[in-house]
């Protein structure tokens, strides 16, 4: 066997995959005599057909498993020791397999297309621009919190008289019977002129109003219809009051801190604010925290431009994803493809560099915090521990694996982070929440 790599490119090469008849007929002949002995031939005794006929049924077929296996596992050792980073899958080229002979060749030729990267320097002695935030919680967002259990541990009532906060249930009508419906209108939701007409209204009475410029927010999301329907809301419009919702907000008492945090959590009122004010501040450490990390990776990925062979990753990510991607999703996903596969090199390379390992211990604790967040938001906390290794197991065997492989990833990408972390200059500032969510925004 002969293999030869022609680097065409700086980053693109293809390799030449000569074998020679000495490379496989011994293993293709001693297939075919495993095939006869089990071979049931009409007109010979079950494993005594001559081998000729055997090989004449059965040795091309053999012939092409064979050359297969000695393809994959001689093109993938090779690349194995080879200096640089193979990106993405080996591409087949197709003009020389598809002239062969099986019958007649005694030697074959292939080539194969790669795309890779020489070397991944990586210099955490720069500047990088990225800062360490930390979300400072001020009475507005514990206030607004409060307010939100107050209004879903509330009773619901209904009214004879509409005020502001209500909810009107009714059928809404176009003026020219274009278009009827019967749905709930929050008041909430209306600009203050508009508001002033649904104040003060009874069962059955009547308001015409233009829904496209009384509401302001995003018609279809607040009246809970399709975007179709919505952008048919504009122009003189009927709402008939059927019923009036109000929702009386829940006391400031035991019963209530019971059934927000469970029986004896909680006595006082104190308790409870602060009780909030620290499950707000953990879940937007928990925000800040990813959105830190993401700002440092794209910084290391803005200082750290590889040279990525962006012809040969497009054609093989059309060719991998065969059905699913077209050409031009692919060119329209392609820079976020790129930077997360620059993020994935640099952080393999500092790993390599300083023997950064994800232990399989590590992923079992990762996997499991995943779960009990999982489970926690979904109001199952209580199965959470006693069925964990259940939990558990289903996950990190499903997926063909695959889930047990990214946690894995997860996990050595969460340590490499810590390390540079620790390497680097980043400057620690205090932000409130809402600038927080303007960075969120941008």
């Amino acid at each position: 066997m002969e293999i030869t790599l022609d680097k065409h490119a700086a980053n693109e090469a293809l390799v030449k995959i000569k074998i020679n008849e000495a490379d496989y007929q011994q293993k293709v002949d001693a297939k075919i005599k495993d095939y006869a002995k089990k071979s049931n031939i009409k007109g010979f005794r079950p494993g005594k057909a001559p081998f000729a006929m055997v090989k004449n049924l059965y040795g091309t077929s053999v012939l092409v498993e064979e050359i297969n296996n000695i393809l994959s596992k001689s093109l993938n050792d090779y690349l194995k020791e080879q200096d640089f980073e193979v990106l993405g899958d080996p591409i087949p080229q197709d003009a020389e397999s598809e002239n062969i002979d099986w019958k007649k060749q005694k030697e074959f030729e292939f080539d194969y297309k790669i795309g890779f990267v020489e070397k991944i320097d990586v210099n955490l002695e720069q500047k990088l621009n990225v800062k360490n935030y930390q979300v400072e919680l001020s009475d507005k967002e514990v206030n607004e919190a409060l307010d939100n259990i107050k209004k879903q541990y509330g009773k619901m009532t209904n009214p004879e008289v509409s005020e502001e906060n209500d909810f009107l249930y009714g059928d809404l009508k176009a003026a020219d019977g274009s278009y009827e419906e019967t749905l709930s209108l929050p008041l909430n939701e209306l600009d203050g002129r508009s508001l002033k007409k649904f104040l003060g209204v009874k069962k059955e009475d009547v308001i015409s109003f233009d829904p496209s410029k009384a509401i302001k927010g995003d018609l279809a999301e607040v009246l809970n219809i399709s975007k179709e329907d919505a952008e048919k809301l504009s122009g003189d419009f009927t709402f008939t009051v059927q019923n009036i919702n109000r929702t009386e907000e829940a006391e400031l008492n035991q019963e209530l801190f019971d059934k927000v945090f469970g029986p004896d959590q909680v006595s006082s009122e104190e308790e409870f604010l602060e009780k909030i004010k620290s499950i707000l501040t953990e879940n937007y450490q928990k925000e800040v925290k990813v959105f830190n990390e993401e700002q440092l990776k794209d910084s290391l990925v803005a200082n750290h431009e590889l040279d990525l062979p962006e012809a040969f990753l497009k054609d093989w990510l059309v060719r991998a994803n065969e059905g699913k991607f077209s050409k031009e999703d692919v060119e329209k996903e392609f820079p976020t493809y790129t930077k997360q596969l620059t993020w994935s090199l640099l952080s393999n390379q500092i790993a390599k560099e300083n023997e950064i390992k994800a232990e399989h211990e590590d992923v079992i604790e990762k996997t499991k915090e995943m779960i009990r967040e999982q489970l926690a938001s979904s109001g199952m906390g209580s199965q959470m521990e006693e069925n964990m290794d259940m939990f558990l197991q289903n996950y990190l065997q499903g997926n063909e694996g695959k889930n047990y492989m990214q946690m894995l990833t997860a996990v050595q990408n969460e340590k490499v982070l810590d390390f540079v972390k620790n390497k680097v200059d980043i400057k620690e500032e205090k932000i409130a929440v809402e600038k927080f969510k303007e960075l969120l925004e941008n």
